[in-house]
């Protein structure tokens, strides 16, 4: 059996999470945004390394209810977690401190603290009331969508201008300095700035972006992701892991980090160490592919987009090694099935993988992974079909 996981009407999202609100806190909020999940069609573990990526919105959202208090108690309640949690935000503190925010009020009030610590303006407290659909430890980005969905509703209430560069950044240090996940930027800067119809080819060297369209559609083609619903965390050690290695390899390549890599052969030449060789081989790499699909897009190159998903996802399985049995087999058969490409999508060690298919066969194809997943014996997947939607924004 498939299991679709569908997007909400906007005003289902603003419905559900103003409701959640009133019966927590007995007050209606003043404050209501929301955010997107993100999907990276390509672009794998190059954020952190200087290179580029190419991720849309999803029409999946995180919702955000707010409303002020005249101290500096945060009071969290979600819908997808038991209780009200209460943090003061004189006590935030960076994850390895002796007393971290644990679990996720961290992405909140680490919003909150990176704010305060860059403009020196005190952030009142608040209560918040969040719902989502977009799926939890799925590699859909859900934490940048809950930083997302609250970022610009804590700048209204305390009164503070800014660009969405210090926005993209204040929602990275949350997750870096306060969440303790290493990630680069690429979520942030997704759920912040994409645009319906298009994704953004993202230099996060520069961290400059620029509209590339990404019309299925009218292809007759859908982007279908599959939320494999394997266990998936970027807090856990295998990324962290990854990330060290590549700092390490950009060290003794003596470059401030692998983007910079001109040569690679040469580069491989000069590392002894052949774990350092496989992910310096995958990043460099995938900044190519990343840039040769962006000018696909532009051009219209639908099936050679499809081919480098392909590449992408062999890189990611060999050189990197951050797939899973269920991503592999998520990919192998919606190629079975007539994709035109497929990779496994976000951090890895579970998550998600994405597929580009004819629309006719977009039933066909997660009938046939679902029940290649029950014969293996793995937990049943879900799906989501998507397209390229807007940014965080404030509901009205």
């Amino acid at each position: 059996m498939v299991v679709w996981r569908h997007a909400w009407q906007r005003d289902e999202g603003r419905e559900k999470v103003q409701d959640l609100f009133q019966q927590s806190f007995q007050e209606e909020p003043t404050l209501l945004w929301s955010a997107p999940g993100r999907v990276n069609l390509i672009g794998e573990h190059t954020d952190y390394n200087g290179g580029m990526a190419l991720p849309i919105a999803l029409p999946h959202r995180t919702y955000a209810a707010l409303r002020p208090r005249e101290d500096r108690i945060v009071r969290l309640v979600s819908a997808q977690e038991d209780g009200i949690r209460e943090v003061n935000l004189d006590e935030v503190d960076i994850h390895s401190s002796a007393h971290p925010v644990r679990g996720w009020p961290a992405y909140v009030v680490g919003v909150a603290w990176a704010m305060e610590k860059d403009t020196g303006i005190k952030v009142p407290g608040f209560d918040v009331a969040v719902d989502s659909c977009v799926p939890y430890g799925s590699g859909l980005s859900s934490s940048a969508a809950l930083e997302g969905a609250v970022v610009g509703a804590i700048m209204k209430m305390s009164n503070i201008e800014a660009p969405v560069e210090d926005m993209v950044s204040w929602c990275v240090r949350a997750e870096n300095d306060i969440a303790g996940a290493p990630t680069g930027g690429m979520d942030q800067s997704a759920v912040l700035r994409c645009q319906e119809g298009e994704a953004i080819a993202l230099d996060c060297q520069t961290f400059t972006t620029q509209a590339v369209p990404f019309d299925l559609g009218s292809r007759d083609l859908d982007l279908l992701v599959v939320d494999t619903r394997a266990e998936h965390s970027h807090a856990t050690g295998g990324y962290g892991q990854r990330r060290a290695s590549c700092e390490e390899a950009a060290d003794t390549l003596g470059v401030d980090n692998l983007a910079q890599v001109d040569d690679l052969d040469e580069a491989l030449g000069r590392l002894d160490d052949p774990t350092l060789k496989k992910r310096v081989r995958h990043v460099v790499t995938e900044i190519e592919r990343t840039k040769e699909a962006i000018a696909a897009l532009k051009n219209g190159d639908i099936e050679r987009v499809g081919c480098l998903f392909n590449s992408s996802h062999d890189s990611l399985r060999d050189d990197y090694e951050v797939t899973c049995p269920e991503l592999d087999t998520a990919q192998e058969v919606a190629l079975a099935q007539g994709a035109l490409g497929a990779r496994m999508t976000g951090g890895g060690f579970g998550g998600s993988a994405i597929a580009v298919v004819p629309s006719s066969s977009t039933q066909a194809v997660a009938e046939a992974i679902a029940e290649e997943f029950a014969r293996r014996g793995f937990v049943a997947p879900q799906f989501l079909a998507v397209h390229a939607a807007g940014a965080a924004g404030e509901e009205r």
